[in-house]
């Protein structure tokens, strides 16, 4: 039973942090962009790995992906959750058009670093820009990862609607879930179903009731528990995934 002192739901959120440790991570490379963030480590053996990164106007200690990563780790996977170059390089501003490939590279040389660490699965995940290069260097490199997760995603700029980041997705050959706002001025809903049917790797959809920051405002963490929902859809993926025939 939960102490007296303690409510119903901070106790499961102390049971949940409980299970799963956080530990600083880096690797230093000399002619590639250096691995820098947090590790979460689940309690009992992990077989599968994640790799997540952030926004364009945040880094890997926004709210969301802390959560995040502390739900995926405490339902049994390894989680590097870790900043890109261009965020290394300095600590505000967006990133320019002109380091996308460098910031590719970054995730790669993360996604090598964890994929030596466990036996099974490599996901790759972003949020917005993180995402979307995420997404980019899948189709680029088909056997660097075995999943995606995408968060809200960003299929083109807020009041452009004909400038679509979709260019890619007939070459992804990655199972991807898409977790999307509600209210996102950077794609409908009705846009991401458009988008998603250019994929023709499996992909899943889960809805969240917010706007790009996926029901994150600030420091307030989203109504209902995302975590979770994140992970049982990651998994309905993967499980989708495995029987889909060759």
């Amino acid at each position: 039973m939960p102490h007296p002192a303690v409510s119903g739901g901070m106790y499961h959120e102390l049971v949940r942090r409980a299970a799963v440790t956080v530990e600083a991570f880096e690797v230093p490379a000399a002619d590639l962009p250096a691995v820098r963030g947090f590790l979460h480590r689940p309690a009992a053996p992990v077989a599968d790995a994640i790799v997540l990164t952030h926004g364009a106007g945040s880094d890997c200690r926004a709210p969301l992906l802390v959560d995040l990563a502390d739900g995926l780790a405490a339902a049994g996977r390894l989680v590097l959750r870790c900043d890109l170059p261009f965020r290394q390089a300095r600590p505000h501003g967006p990133p320019s058009p002109a380091g996308a490939e460098r910031d590719r590279m970054g995730l790669r040389h993360a996604a090598q670093a964890v994929r030596g660490m466990v036996s099974g699965r490599l996901i790759l995940s972003g949020l917005s820009y993180g995402g979307r290069q995420a997404s980019v260097l899948a189709a680029e490199e088909p056997a660097l990862a075995d999943a995606l997760v995408l968060l809200a995603y960003p299929l083109h700029p807020p009041a452009r609607p004909g400038e679509w980041r979709t260019e890619h997705f007939s070459r992804l050959r990655t199972p991807t879930l898409f977790v999307h706002g509600t209210h996102d001025p950077f794609g409908s809903l009705e846009e991401l179903e458009r988008a998603r049917s250019l994929i023709p790797a499996r992909t899943e959809l889960l809805v969240v009731r917010g706007s790009h920051d996926l029901g994150y405002s600030c420091s307030a963490p989203a109504e209902g528990d995302l975590p979770g929902r994140v992970c049982d859809a990651l998994d309905a993926l993967v499980r989708g995934a495995a029987s889909r025939p060759a």
